[in-house]
């Protein structure tokens, strides 16, 4: 824990599961809106995952990555198994740095981010090219940059409920 930083309480195990059931509609919301399927619009849920997998890695892990991977191929009726594919290794890649990524400040949290959002988009490109897909453009690398800018956002909002109030006395020194 660097010096001066705040100190958190537990996440609530409902606020986890509701964050990411809200995101998974969110982005099923976002499939169903004016642009439709667009190559540049973000993945809220992919963020919303690497989040919680960074910050609660022993709740939200790499199955339930390939569950929410299910969900949004099946809602996208595309080949089952890309985003699912794509969300586990992209888990997999949070909690494997999510020690060393705590240790920065958010924005530079956001710039370690960018890489593991660029793999999950190029394991769903990849799985979609083999499976008859066609190429949608290099609009579709605007994604994981606009999902590492929201990652400042979805941190603070996503600890707003574990932030403790700063009154220390006598007996509560923290």
């Amino acid at each position: 824990m660097r010096q001066g930083q705040q100190l958190l309480l537990p996440a609530n195990p409902l606020f986890i599961w509701g964050s990411l059931l809200a995101a998974l509609l969110l982005n099923m919301l976002q499939n169903m809106g004016l642009w439709g399927r667009a190559a540049w619009v973000p993945d809220v849920l992919a963020l919303v995952l690497v989040f919680w997998s960074v910050h609660q890695p022993l709740r939200v892990g790499i199955g339930v990555a390939f569950v929410f991977g299910l969900c949004m191929d099946v809602h996208q009726s595309g080949l089952l198994g890309v985003h699912a594919m794509a969300y586990a290794v992209l888990s997999f890649l949070a909690i494997a740095i999510h020690r060393r990524l705590l240790w920065f400040s958010v924005p530079l949290q956001a710039a370690q981010v960018l890489p593991l959002f660029i793999v999950c988009q190029c394991i769903v490109l990849v799985a979609q090219m083999l499976g008859g897909g066609v190429f949608p453009g290099f609009s579709l690398f605007l994604a994981p940059i606009i999902e590492s800018l929201l990652w400042p956002v979805v941190s603070v909002l996503l600890l707003v409920p574990q932030r403790r109030a700063p009154d220390p006395d006598a007996n509560r020194p923290l």
